[in-house]
């Protein structure tokens, strides 16, 4: 394969009907792009046949790699070692339930390459959930904005772009995947927002419901916070010069 930009990071828990459709809707959705994407898919301790359906897709694709992990440890530790792994320049986060559409993707890119910012959210679009999970969403979004003085216009989107040196300097810790964008400007990120499509979900089952979304993320806020209050903010303006090394 020629030289990565873009890595596509799709955690997966018990998707073993999308895998196969989500490569297919990258390969027609990045067009030229493609030809220096890599996928990497993380296995999130499925219980079904998701990571048969990775091997298959990486042994009849080159670029499509897989990570399985011993037991489920959850969205945030998936991303975390898809971001590990990721050999592009580029990184891409997207579920695999194909709600997300690859076909987005490039124009994310483009801003990135412009040089206008170094990390790329989508808003959903028409979104294709139920009245409960768009009512909560709203919620929750508009908290988490409120408490930590953020303007994301669509906290839970997947759908993100983000330069790989920024990646390596955060360190990732449970339901924090939430944040990435607040923790990225922390570092000195610039973050754009663009719409992006949104699809019903057709195949699988939702990972999760209200109270796992409203409750245990209250918590995570507080320690976003927390962060943002103790972050170090300093610029060193001059310094001596190093020894001689002779």
């Amino acid at each position: 394969m020629s030289t990565i930009r873009l890595s596509i990071v799709a955690p997966v828990k018990n998707e073993e009907e999308n895998i196969p459709l989500l490569v297919k809707a990258c390969r027609e959705g990045l067009g030229e792009l493609y030809d220096h994407t890599e996928i990497l898919f993380v296995d999130d301790g499925s219980t079904d046949a998701s990571l048969d359906r990775m091997k298959q897709a990486a042994a009849e694709d080159p670029h499509v790699r897989w990570l399985q992990f011993e037991a489920n440890r959850g969205q945030s530790a998936a991303l975390d070692a898809g971001f590990r792994a990721a050999r592009g320049e580029l990184v891409c986060m997207i579920d695999a339930d194909l709600q997300n559409d690859p076909a987005d993707i490039p124009a994310m890119v483009a801003l990135v390459d412009a040089g206008e910012c170094d990390c790329v959210c989508g808003i959903r679009q028409k979104r294709q959930d139920s009245i409960v999970r768009k009512v909560s969403s709203r919620i929750g979004n508009g908290t988490r904005n409120w408490l930590t003085h953020e303007t994301i216009k669509d906290v839970g989107c997947s759908l993100r772009v983000f330069r790989r040196e920024l990646l390596s300097r955060l360190k990732m810790y449970r339901g924090m995947h939430r944040f990435l964008p607040t923790l990225l400007r922390l570092e000195g990120a610039r973050i754009e927002q663009i719409p992006v499509s949104h699809h019903p979900r057709t195949l699988g089952k939702t990972k999760y419901g209200v109270g796992n979304r409203l409750f245990r993320g209250l918590r995570d806020i507080f320690a976003v916070r927390w962060m943002q209050s103790r972050h170090l903010d300093y610029t060193v303006v001059d310094q001596s010069p190093p020894p001689d090394a002779s």
